[in-house]
């Protein structure tokens, strides 16, 4: 299966637009993990199969790992995750821009040393720096595009002289993934949930990829408005939530409770779809 039909069919299985992002910090884990990054496997497989009949994807952030020497852990993790829930796709939150041999690299990392089924990237060097990762067959790549971050108006929402119709650089990118660097069906876009209206004009720009959003929960993302400008039938959405699901609890309880949080927030996010 692609990666888009393996998102399709993890929202329709697990009747869910959640992506439980998985971004370990030893000095947030509960006691008897609490401090010690040689467990974050531990706590992390422990939220995965918690959540994982939930979620229509599963996001690991490679920083959090890297920072701890953990990638080991990472890839210790992706089995796990494959094993356990293999209908649900994974997405390496890498944000990778690069080109040429470097970007082959980085690729070869995200899709074979790791065995992710999409990546996270930056767009601004160009297609050539996108180009490597298209080359992985039925893998998916989510070029950021308008971010949850304040600072992504320093450039996102910048007007391009150059360009016809003078659009905004986020405008831009989504035009670019929906049209001409869309070699293979393989792009989506990642759109922040605190920029709801930004969603809706992404949406329009490009009505078939899909989108990933960051931005609910900790960040304090709208879940209702979120879906409400993203979410289509025949397109889906991912909308990311770590933080509040991850910590949901700071005891022995805390992947129950994150499965708590996980269900409240498929519901919402499911039941917005009718509103």
């Amino acid at each position: 299966m692609t990666f888009l039909e393996m998102l399709q069919a993890a929202q329709r299985r697990n009747a869910s637009m959640l992506c439980v992002g998985l971004d370990p910090e030893p000095s947030r884990f509960p006691a008897g993990l609490k401090g010690d990054a040689a467990r974050i496997y531990d706590f992390c497989a422990r939220i995965v199969d918690a959540t994982g009949d939930l979620a229509i994807a599963f996001k690991p952030q490679i920083a959090y790992f890297a920072a701890h020497r953990a990638e080991e852990q990472l890839e210790r993790l992706m089995r796990h995750m494959k094993a356990a829930f293999p209908h649900v796709p994974v997405i390496l939150d890498a944000k990778r821009g690069d080109i040429g041999s470097t970007a082959e690299q980085y690729a070869r990392e995200a899709f074979e040393r790791y065995g992710a089924d999409a990546v996270t990237l930056s767009p601004f060097m160009g297609f050539d720096s996108v180009q490597p990762y298209l080359k992985y067959e039925g893998k998916g790549a989510f070029l950021l595009c308008r971010t949850s971050n304040p600072g992504g108006d320093d450039l996102q929402n910048q007007r391009l002289a150059s360009v016809e119709g003078q659009p905004l650089l986020y405008e831009h990118v989504a035009r670019l993934a929906q049209g001409p660097w869309n070699l293979n069906g393989q792009l989506g876009l990642v759109v922040g949930a605190t920029y709801p209206a930004e969603i809706e004009r992404v949406r329009a720009i490009a009505p078939t990829l899909p989108l990933l959003i960051p931005g609910v929960g900790a960040q304090g993302g709208d879940a209702v408005a979120t879906v409400r400008a993203g979410w289509r039938a025949d397109a889906p959405i991912i909308v990311n939530s770590s933080r509040a699901i991850l910590y949901a609890s700071g005891g022995e309880d805390f992947a129950d409770a994150a499965r708590r949080e996980a269900m409240r927030t498929r519901e919402v996010l499911e039941a917005a779809k009718g509103s």
